[in-house]
């Protein structure tokens, strides 16, 4: 497991806690994708699961329920059956949260804790989060919830205020280079300067081979090469049928790019386009998992964006 920098604070808030007199049942975990949460989650899950004479397993352990995205459909589930790959469903859907209830009927197997993980709790249906508000307002005894969200605000407003919140912090570049180092990757500065603080949007820079992209995308936010061609080499490079993860790659990568042109930005009006661009990219992040975007013409989608990014070709008049 990585030896994430940026956790030392969490930790010393959740084993003050651990180590009080009452322990709160509901737990977000917040922050920014690609800042650990979920290996906090697991490792602070087993600290509050074990107890003292109870031989713990080293893999699955049976107090622990982790909740993330499921089968596409009935096809999926039984090709998950079989142990055969499958599509993921794109949020995490009601049932899920039902079939976790049944469960917490019964008492824990190990100890007297259970710890149920929901990641991402922000990507959770809506009937799944009115249905899992029910179990965070009367929690069964010894049931301890651990949310890890990345969009904090997309969540119910009453499940956030039934749990307390431990913030993620971004890394620096300095832990970023490192990071990347530990896991046998040269600590390239494009994959730093991209990832905004996120490992795990650096790891995907890397993975996904985003240095072409990133340079494209540098030049139709700073207006240094015509936007059409750009845009063209831009959905090229994408692919005509990328999948989700590297759609999803390339979103994080533009968003982390126009942010950081954003607070670079001398021109107001620049600024201002940017920041408008900025939005759109994130709307469109939200919405592209979700809607019926033809994939073909999602990568153009993004170029258009990113095109009108680019500062005016004439200064103003006024």
């Amino acid at each position: 497991m990585t030896d994430w920098p940026n956790h030392a604070e969490a930790w010393r808030q959740w084993r003050d806690a651990l180590g009080g007199q009452r322990m709160h049942h509901g737990w977000l975990l917040a922050g920014k994708a690609g800042l650990g949460k979920r290996d906090f989650a697991m490792a602070a899950a087993r600290e509050l699961v074990a107890e003292p004479g109870v031989p713990q397993p080293s893999g699955d352990h049976p107090d622990i329920i982790v909740l993330t995205y499921g089968p596409k459909d009935e096809k999926g589930e039984k090709a998950q059956a079989e142990g055969k790959p499958f599509d993921l469903a794109r949020s995490i859907r009601i049932k899920q949260i039902r079939a976790m209830q049944r469960r917490l009927i019964t008492r824990p197997t190990l100890g007297s804790r259970r710890a149920i993980i929901i990641d991402p709790a922000d990507d959770m249906e809506k009937g799944a989060a009115n249905a899992l508000l029910k179990s965070l307002e009367e929690p069964p005894v010894g049931t301890f919830f651990l949310l890890v969200t990345h969009r904090p605000a997309r969540l119910l407003p009453t499940i956030r205020s039934r749990c307390r919140t431990l913030r993620f912090p971004v890394l620096n570049d300095t832990q970023l280079a490192a990071l990347l180092g530990d896991a046998g990757l040269p600590p390239d500065p494009g994959a730093i300067a991209a990832a905004e603080g996120s490992f795990g949007v650096a790891l995907r820079f890397a993975a996904q081979g985003l240095a072409p992209v990133s340079a494209v995308i540098t030049a139709l936010i700073t207006g240094a090469e015509q936007g059409i061609s750009q845009r063209g080499e831009l959905a090229r490079l994408i692919g005509a049928r990328a999948d989700r993860e590297r759609v999803q790659a390339v979103l994080d990568l533009a968003q982390a790019l126009v942010a950081r042109a954003a607070r670079g930005s001398d021109d107001p009006q620049h600024r201002a386009r940017l920041i408008d661009t900025h939005g759109a990219l994130v709307s469109l992040a939200a919405e592209a998992p979700t809607a019926n975007f033809d994939p073909g013409l999602l990568p153009y989608e993004i170029g258009s964006l990113l095109v009108a990014a680019a500062p005016a070709s004439e200064p103003a008049h006024g």
